[in-house]
């Protein structure tokens, strides 16, 4: 069996664009007409560039591979133009072929991928939900306590046992930053809603995205701990696990992290410095479903657990239920409410193309 063919899709999801405002997928077809699918996660550039990365990627070192033969392609990607270091953008259509490849292998055996990787650990995986606005908010959810506390305990009525949500306000690529009295403030009222309003029923995410400084994060830190939250997600930002292990060293609340983190290299930093028990790695990013089982392996054996994250498209959804599935130290996994909404198949997602000039995610350009 030999991959043959490759076809990209950019996807423009449709308003209020939860999971972003695009999504990349890629289908890789075989010589005997097996097809998969992967999705390429965030990378830094225009996805009109990131499709023809992933052709150029495609026509060098996969097509005429074997889709079984997965550590091979890897290592062959990973190290293409003497590279062979965590780049995200390389990393992210690496992610996207592999996650392909097992949806080819998948299929050809008849198997789930986890039934491949070791089998089922899981009858059922618990997942939550960042806290959404609605079109008839009259506020804004994602600073409004009281409309946010609403929200959480609507989401424990759907089923929900988790909730997510970032009150520090906006991260800005002059972060880290020491936060205002003010901002400490709000984050400790809206954390204090949140728990008034779901009581026992829910654990609460707090989930920042590297706005803090180790100093900033270790004074907000010492106001939530009355709420008890489940973790404290990524305080600061991903460059220097070491600078986070301050804050791990100095909270009784968990630290997550590992959106921005690709390869089993980034995330070996993290458990040897103790920066974080719970990692989050993105499927479409982080280096495909093998090398995030390779990284839940190492977790295991420092006692973290896992969280895979998920702000994009079903396709590395549903790659991350497999890893879940068959990982002894799964805790939760992200979704993007119910998991319903535009989820569907190659003819909805050639019928929305993506048409705007802005990346997946942007960050605000000053200072705050």
């Amino acid at each position: 069996m030999k991959i043959a063919s490759v076809k990209t899709f950019v996807v423009g999801t449709p308003p209020p664009h939860f999971g972003g405002r695009y999504w990349i997928f890629l289908k890789l077809t075989t010589d005997g007409g097996v097809e998969g699918i992967g999705e390429v996660y965030s990378i830094p550039f225009h996805p009109q560039v990131v499709t023809r990365m992933i052709e150029d990627v495609c026509e060098r070192c996969v097509i005429g591979a074997d889709p079984f033969k997965l550590e091979k392609l890897w290592r062959i990607i990973y190290s293409s133009g003497f590279t062979q270091r965590p780049d995200t953008s390389i990393l992210g259509i690496l992610s996207g072929i592999e996650i392909a490849c097992w949806d080819i292998v998948g299929k050809e055996l008849s198997k789930p991928v986890y039934e491949l990787l070791g089998g089922r650990v899981h009858e059922r995986l618990r997942s939550y939900t960042y806290i959404y606005p609605q079109q008839s908010d009259k506020s804004d959810v994602y600073t409004d306590a009281d409309l946010a506390a609403e929200r959480a305990a609507e989401y424990v009525e759907q089923g929900f046992t988790a909730v997510k949500f970032d009150p520090v306000g906006s991260y800005t690529a002059f972060d880290p930053r020491q936060l205002s009295l003010q901002a400490l403030e709000h984050s400790e009222n809206f954390v204090g809603a949140l728990r008034e309003a779901v009581g026992g029923k829910a654990d609460l995410l707090f989930g920042t995205h590297g706005q803090m400084t180790p100093s900033s994060a270790i004074r907000l830190a010492r106001r939530l701990e009355k709420f008890d939250p489940l973790w404290f997600e990524e305080p600061v930002p991903p460059e220097k696990p070491e600078e986070m292990a301050q804050v791990a060293r100095a909270t009784s609340i968990p630290i997550a992290t590992g959106e921005r983190l690709a390869t089993k290299y980034e995330f070996s930093r993290v458990l040897e410095q103790k920066a974080a028990s719970i990692l989050q790695m993105a499927l479409g990013r982080v280096g495909g479903i093998l090398e995030a089982k390779k990284i839940a392996g190492m977790a295991e054996a420092h006692y973290a657990q896992i969280a895979p994250h998920l702000y994009c498209g079903p396709v590395e959804g549903a790659a991350n239920i497999q890893l879940g599935t068959c990982s002894p130290n799964f805790i939760i996994q992200e979704s993007i409410l119910t998991w319903g909404g535009f989820h569907a198949d190659e003819e909805v997602a050639l019928a929305h193309p993506y048409e705007g000039k802005a990346l997946h995610l942007e960050m605000l350009g000053r200072p705050l």
